[in-house]
């Protein structure tokens, strides 16, 4: 029993500072999303390396942004498609969805939107193409996969390297967040996403969300076929996009529950909003008294 006076926690107290000096770095392999997803996942990435984390990243040698000025290992793999190709779908991709807002999901999932995922998903059997490559990540040890989920390919490399994975994202297609980490997701009162639906909906709103949400299980198995082809071939056994989602140990969400409509929420879905926010400087120090002599319009100290 602790001493008289002193709080009973406090021997766990001391023994929990005590083992945190013995807390080791780690090895992590990052499977990055090309464009737009990089910028908001390179920031992480080197904050991880400047705690004394040990990353690597496996990138395709034909990219727009992943692997620039940034202090760590990288490990490339060739593709059987250049950058124009690259460009040329992407153009395509982004001109289908913004002249055709109302048709945005089926053009997503149907059209333009899979001809530039298929050519993202090819990545993977590039990938595990180079057995140089892959003999070097079995080799590695890793402790875990911080990967961007857009980047299906992440969720192979997890599963056939039986390692951990964690997610980084702001929200995903489908359904299969939910599946990932078997969270509830009532469609009495959680709009699903590209509905523009609210928290607070009528009968008729919310049989709209209901064949929103089965139309979801139809395409998306549609959308993700070549992807969860290349992932059946590697890991030699038929693998689902729920087979790939339902092993990610954490997923770290780029926003804040303040910010979305009211759902259910699992303990492996850890907040992080903000943390792409720039570090500004503090306001200079000003004199209200002497600015209280001036006329400035619309200035009140």
């Amino acid at each position: 029993m602790a001493p008289a006076g002193l709080p009973a926690s406090l021997p766990l107290c001391v023994c929990l500072l005590l083992a945190s000096g013995f807390a080791q770095a780690g090895r992590l392999l990052v499977v990055p999303m090309d464009g737009s997803h990089w910028f908001t996942m390179q920031m992480v990435v080197e904050k991880l390396i400047h705690r004394g984390h040990e990353v690597v990243a496996v990138v395709p040698e034909v990219s727009w942004q992943l692997g620039k000025s940034l202090n760590l290992t990288m490990k490339t793999y060739s593709t059987s498609h250049t950058l124009e190709d690259l460009d040329r779908k992407f153009k395509y991709f982004s001109d289908s969805r913004w002249k055709n807002p109302e048709h945005r999901w089926l053009s997503l999932t149907t059209g333009s939107g899979k001809v530039f995922f298929d050519l993202i998903s090819s990545h993977c059997r590039s990938l595990f193409n180079d057995k140089k490559l892959v003999e070097y990540l079995k080799q590695s040890s890793f402790d875990a996969v911080f990967l961007d989920p857009f980047e299906v390919c992440g969720l192979t490399v997890a599963k056939y390297l039986l390692i951990p994975s964690v997610v980084f994202s702001r929200y995903f297609l489908c359904h299969l967040l939910e599946v990932g980490t078997q969270c509830p997701s009532p469609l009495s009162y959680v709009p699903r996403l590209f509905s523009k639906l609210a928290d607070t909906m009528t009968f008729m709103e919310r049989v709209s969300n209901l064949v929103f949400y089965m139309e979801e299980h139809a395409f998306c198995s549609y959308f993700f076929k070549t992807a969860t082809d290349i992932a059946s071939e590697v890991l030699q056994t038929p693998v689902t996009m729920d087979d790939l989602f339902s092993q990610v140990s954490i997923w770290l969400l780029r926003t804040d529950f303040v910010l979305d409509f009211p759902r259910p929420v699992m303990p492996n879905m850890v907040f992080i909003g903000g943390i792409n926010c720039q570090q500004r400087k503090p306001l200079l120090k000003v004199c209200f008294s002497s600015l209280a002599h001036e006329e400035r319009p619309g200035f009140r100290p």
